[in-house]
């Protein structure tokens, strides 16, 4: 009888699994268990619960938990599945000596690890990260958590607040004419439309956003340098990567968004993060395998340039051992957050990039990702 494998699905930047119905993974973790039961593969598919913005060596404690309360009763094999900076999180978890804090033991987990697998993860950091270190940029990143958890909850924004937003945003170039005053009212606005029990576990999440934000330095392109220098790939551990590139915010982009003004302060959105992440430094770009460099120029005809990205990380940045898939999609549409309402349960996109990603790629990816992580299992 073959050993029980455990899946892990390992949240990014403020992944909020814990906040009941708002799903970070939901639609890849249901794709993700009916594939594996499909193949006939004994699986345990278990989505980890990270603090949103802590430091990497944190956030993978929160996997060592993770795995120690679902694994320790048995010695099958592991994979890791990490979206954003959950692959940083993984390629930790597996690094031959890894020390944690005091009293936890890695090894016997990590020698048990047989992929990982990254999906959009900045392995060489994202100039985002340098954005958010500034003032502005803090409040605009719990600001912007806020959204993404009303939106999957209630589908959209109020009128209200995209107007007022709206205005917040044609003036964060120059970061001027921007209250503090105006960021607290858009929070309790927001926050009064939750249950009192869900009001409750969302402001303890932004509570946790605010108060540790270690992650954001080691995200920069010169924060992560470090971490690769001291992180290493394990021995048998196979890894594999999902690479996203999305459209440049143009005119033509923001014609094809509608004139509904909530797809227009999303695209606006879109449009601002995109245009911090373009500045990555071109001594901060990876090199590429040949391998991997005919992966991408077949993916999209040819091979992104340096300015290249999801709207979050930069497209090369993301690459990191084999190629599973490179596709056009932004940085949330990986996990399952895209527009097709239609579909049940409904995909919602609260980040309107324009990048035509839709339900076929989501499963011809998360297809590709259960093809390798079976890769050397043997004929049942």
């Amino acid at each position: 009888m073959s050993a029980k494998h455990h899946v892990y699905l390992v949240p990014g930047f403020f992944g909020f699994t814990n906040l009941g119905e708002l799903l970070y993974f939901g639609h890849a973790y249901e794709f993700l268990k009916k594939d594996l039961a499909r193949r006939g593969v004994d699986a345990e598919v278990v989505t980890v619960v990270s603090h949103p913005t802590a430091s990497i060596r944190q956030r993978t404690a929160d996997l060592l938990k993770a795995v120690n309360d679902t694994a320790s009763g048995d010695d099958g094999p592991i994979h890791l599945v990490g979206h954003s900076t959950g692959g940083l999180d993984a390629r930790l978890f597996v690094s031959p000596g890894a020390q944690l804090a005091e009293g936890l033991e890695l090894e016997p987990f990590a020698r048990r690890v047989r992929t990982v697998v990254t999906l959009s993860a900045p392995h060489a950091g994202t100039p985002l990260a340098t954005f958010f270190l500034g003032l502005f940029g803090q409040q605009l990143l719990k600001l912007l958590s806020l959204f993404t958890m009303y939106v999957l909850r209630f589908g959209r924004l109020p009128l209200s607040v995209v107007f007022r937003f709206g205005h917040l945003m044609a003036r964060a170039d120059d970061q001027l004419g921007w209250k503090a005053t105006l960021l607290d009212q858009l929070y309790d606005q927001l926050l009064g439309d939750f249950s009192s029990e869900r009001r409750d576990a969302v402001t303890k999440f932004l509570g946790d956003v605010g108060r540790d934000t270690s992650l954001i330095p080691q995200l920069t392109p010169e924060g992560i340098d470090l971490f690769n220098a001291s992180t290493h790939d394990r021995p048998g551990v196979r890894y594999g990567s999902v690479v996203t590139q999305a459209r440049p915010p143009s005119f033509r982009t923001r014609l094809a968004a509608g004139m509904d003004p909530y797809a227009q302060l999303t695209h606006t959105i879109y449009a601002f993060v995109y245009g911090q992440t373009q500045r990555m430094p071109l001594t901060q770009l990876p090199l590429h395998t040949p391998a991997q460099t005919a992966a991408l120029v077949q993916a999209y005809g040819a091979m992104p340039g340096p300015t290249a990205c999801d709207g979050i990380v930069p497209t090369r940045s993301q690459v990191y051992g084999r190629v599973l898939a490179a596709v056009r999609a932004d940085h949330l549409d990986a996990i399952g957050h895209f527009d097709q309402p239609a579909h049940q349960p409904p995909h919602v996109d609260w980040l309107i990039s324009g990048s035509g990603f839709r339900r076929p790629q989501f499963e011809a990816m998360w297809k590709a990702i259960g093809d390798f992580l079976m890769e050397e299992e043997p004929p049942r």
